[in-house]
């Protein structure tokens, strides 16, 4: 299939699930193109996508650079490291993987005022998983709290990238431990963080099941990567 064409189904997809588990609000398909090229992300884009999230920040902005005419939102959805937090604050609408007071506070420094304040989500590792970054269930309120007070973030919610899983139930049960910790920040903090950042090509089914707000889809959309990282 084209990437159009993928596109399309996993439109199709998306909202059937939605639909058969009644799922409140939309969900957001966010386009995965890291390993992608610039020409398609622009086909994909001229399928309707436009919003994308990078890995790597050399990568990414290459293809900022390259498609700037168009008006793509983007997201960073890797690991930080300091000394890329400033050129991610100003070149990204959307950081997914915040898990650190200290990049919290690069983020929010190196935001410009020019700019709208920076969409972000902690990354949550309730698996404890050294491979992954993430802050831990219990750690994620007091951090919760410490974004709150920075001025040029805005809280959105909460990502997750848990252990895979080949069934779909046990899927959903790990998805769903993001949902409830979402509605007891809510509840106990007083905020409406409205984003569930979770599900992938291999699992978004039971992502949207359990709540999920946006989909981070790769493989699905572009088929494996063009471009080495």
């Amino acid at each position: 299939m084209t990437i159009t064409q993928r596109i399309d189904h996993l439109r199709q997809s998306i909202h059937t699930t939605a639909m058969a588990c009644h799922h409140q609000g939309d969900v957001t398909l966010l386009g995965v193109s890291k390993g992608q090229s610039p020409s398609d992300i622009k086909e994909a884009f001229a399928a309707g996508l436009d919003e994308f999230g990078e890995n790597y920040l050399q990568e990414a902005l290459l293809k900022i650079t390259a498609l700037q005419e168009l008006p793509l939102i983007w997201h960073f959805i890797g690991p930080i490291q300091s000394n890329k937090a400033h050129d991610i604050a100003q070149h990204f609408a959307w950081v997914h993987s915040v898990s650190r007071l200290k990049i919290a506070t690069l983020l929010n420094d190196g935001r410009p005022l020019s700019l709208p304040k920076l969409n972000v989500c902690l990354q949550v590792n309730f698996d404890n998983e050294n491979t992954k970054a993430g802050v831990s269930p219990d750690e994620v309120k007091a951090l919760a709290s410490y974004v709150l007070e920075l001025p040029r973030l805005t809280l959105c919610g909460l990502m997750l990238i848990p252990k895979q899983e080949a069934d779909e139930e046990q899927q959903y049960e790990s998805f769903l431990r993001l949902t409830h910790l979402q509605q007891k920040l809510n509840q106990e903090l007083g905020i409406n963080m409205d984003t569930l950042s979770m599900g992938m090509s291999h699992d978004f089914k039971a992502a949207i099941r359990a709540g999920s707000t946006m989909v981070r889809i790769g493989a699905a959309i572009f088929g494996e990567r063009k471009v080495r990282s």
